[in-house]
Parts: structure tokens; sequence; C-alpha cells
């Protein structure tokens, strides 16, 4: 299993584009696209529901190619339920064969994916704890989490002048101990001192890919069953080998 991980795409459709093409490209080789968070941009001229109309096709478009998964963002919340909570209702329209979105396990070959949504409250967090303690129990040989925010105290959080980590992922992670959580949110983190692509928590590897302009987003090519990933920005790459559980 070989993910290719983005983030933060805030309607760059270049950098859509450029997953069409790495969707082939053999010499990337993934298996599946990971999208965590913030497929839109609340701060785009475009307004956002014809933002929304695009980014559902570019996702129908790659899923016909490559398995994707893809998680909301705080850039990505567009409707508030009648609990008063808000989210990304666009999304939940975007499944279509081979279009994964927030709230669903996935199993892929002997691999789960559990697809965080962004929540916005109380009740959007306990749905949430209520599908990982369903997953935790599911039969598996790993478990992949998208949850587009790092945890507090990570070097996956620090954005070079504060940190802007989530506490409920922080909590999670000692209860459940999934294999890898696959994050972005804080676009500056592999690029700041202090910062980081990837960290070891417990059992557990965390990424995050941050976030560059241009037509090629930074991005992070995982192999499961090799233990290795490789983060790739315009400037650099770097690698790091994960231990066998």
């Amino acid at each position: 299993m070989r993910l290719l991980l983005v983030s933060d795409l805030h309607y760059r459709l270049r950098q859509y584009d450029w997953l069409m093409l790495a969707a082939g490209d053999a010499t990337i080789a993934a298996d599946a696209v990971v999208i965590a968070g913030d497929l839109l941009d609340i701060r785009s001229a475009v307004p956002i529901n014809a933002q929304m109309v695009a980014v559902v096709a570019q996702l129908r478009q790659l899923g016909a190619r490559i398995p994707v998964l893809a998680a909301s963002g705080n850039h990505d919340l567009d409707t508030r339920g009648d609990d008063g909570e808000k989210a990304a209702q666009w999304l939940a329209h975007a499944p279509s064969p081979g279009v994964h979105v927030d709230g669903e396990s996935v199993l892929l070959g002997e691999t789960l994916f559990t697809i965080c949504p962004w929540w916005d409250g109380p009740i959007g967090r306990a749905r949430l704890a209520d599908q990982l303690a369903a997953d935790a129990r599911r039969e598996k040989r790993q478990w992949v989490w998208i949850y587009h925010a790092p945890p507090t105290g990570s070097p996956l959080a620090w954005d070079g002048r504060r940190e802007f980590g989530d506490e409920a992922l922080a909590e999670w992670l000692p209860v459940f101990e999934p294999d890898v959580v696959l994050t972005g949110h804080i676009h500056q983190a592999p690029f700041v001192d202090g910062g980081g692509w990837s960290q070891q928590v417990g059992p557990t590897w965390l990424f995050n890919a941050g976030q560059q302009p241009g037509p090629v987003p930074a991005h992070i090519l995982l192999d499961l069953d090799q233990g290795r990933a490789e983060w790739r920005s315009a400037t650099e790459r770097r690698e790091a080998v994960l231990p066998a559980r």
C-alpha cells in the first residue's frame, strides 16, 4: 500500500491537475491519494459554491483513476446543521466510485482508513469519538487516520511563531494507537525551524506535507508495506524509516 498525501490545496486547480498526472505516474506508483483537508479556500475571490462544484468534479475525475480519500478542513465548512454545528456538507455529495470522504471508514486491502471530518463542536467531536471506537474493534492489519490538524505539542503543528495543535487528537492517540495519522493544516511546519513533516508519538507515525505555491503541491509518498516515507517540496526531499510494530 503506497499513499500519496497532500493537504491544503485551497482551490489551487493546477495542483488538482497535478494529482491527475501523479495518479498515472509510474515513478510515484501510488495506490491511493489522500487529501487531508482544506480543499477549498474561503479567502478566494471565486465564490465558494463555484469552488465546490469544480472540486467535486476534480475528485470524481481523479477517483475514476485511483482511490481518493478526502477529509474536510476548516476552510471546507459550508453548512450549519440542526445541532448548530458546521460541517462540510458539500463534500458529502462528492462520493462516487473511488471517492471516499468525511465519516467513512474504508478498508483497502488489509488497511483500514478512518476519514475524520473537521468537527465544529462537542456533538461533532463525540460523533467522531464513536467512529474511532467502532473502528478500533474492526479487524485490520494497519489503521490509518486522515485528520486535518496535527496534535498539540507536535512540531507538525508549529508555524514558526506558535503552535496550532488539536487537543482532541492528542487525547485520542494514546487511547486508540493508530499506526499512522495523515494531517495538514499548518502550511509552514515542514519549512521552519522547530517544525517538521514527520513525527513518531508512541507507536503512531504522524505526517504533514505542508503547503507550497506553484503547480506541484508539497507531498509525501508513504509506503506502508516497506515502512518508508519521503517528503518532497520544490526545493528538497527528506526520508524517514518507520520501525515495524
